[in-house]
């Protein structure tokens, strides 16, 4: 049967430093990410017409997911997206600022760069408990930021996410302990702005 499998990390596990230090992101993608994989799998395994499906169907029509497995569905395979999508707007060396459509598009809803910094993290100070925020494409294909819980995902509320934070503990503790907003603040220096590009084009 396919099984949704583990990508290797874009770049090395020390890449993303002093941002986010090796040992996390060892933790955070070999064994956090891979938890979601092996249990999204295990949800799927009776499911042949889901295995058939990429997780981004998957995860828009989380609806008619059967009961049985829906939340097993929701909560890996959202992980799984999430993480993917988290891994590749991060880099070394990345685009410092959007630039071209992206650029106006953030400046039309958000008037500049800083004030959408603000707004992505506010969001993710105020999910209380686990969860992530995001800048998404909604279905007018305006730019909206949000946060979501745990590891539900914008598509499954038909919005495009081109840009998200991981805000549970387990993306942050080893470095920062409680102090979530100087880890939200480090973050910002690690954003690849050429991949959100790429995404907003394509969510377009």
């Amino acid at each position: 049967m396919p099984e949704f499998t583990l990508a290797p990390l874009p770049y090395p596990h020390d890449a993303l430093e002093p941002y986010i230090d090796k040992q996390t992101m060892e933790i955070h993608h070999g064994k956090h990410h891979a938890a979601y994989v092996t249990n999204l799998n295990a949800a799927l395994k009776d499911h042949a017409d889901l295995q058939n499906k990429s997780i981004e169907e998957i995860l828009r029509g989380i609806a008619s997911v059967p009961e049985a497995i829906r939340t097993a569905v929701r909560n890996n395979g959202g992980g799984h997206f999430n993480h993917n999508l988290f891994w590749e707007i991060m880099r070394p060396g990345g685009a410092k600022a959007p630039s071209g459509a992206l650029a106006d598009a953030i400046n039309g809803a958000f008037g500049n760069l800083d004030n959408l910094v603000a707004a992505v993290t506010d969001a993710g100070m105020k999910r209380f408990g686990s969860g992530w925020s995001w800048l998404v494409v909604d279905s007018a294909g305006k730019l909206l930021v949000l946060s979501t819980p745990n590891q539900d995902c914008p598509l499954m509320d038909k919005q495009v996410p081109i840009l998200g934070v991981d805000v549970w503990e387990h993306a942050y503790y080893l470095k920062y302990q409680n102090r979530r907003a100087d880890y939200l603040k480090a973050w910002w220096n690690t954003v690849n702005w050429d991949e959100v590009a790429k995404r907003f084009a394509a969510a377009k």
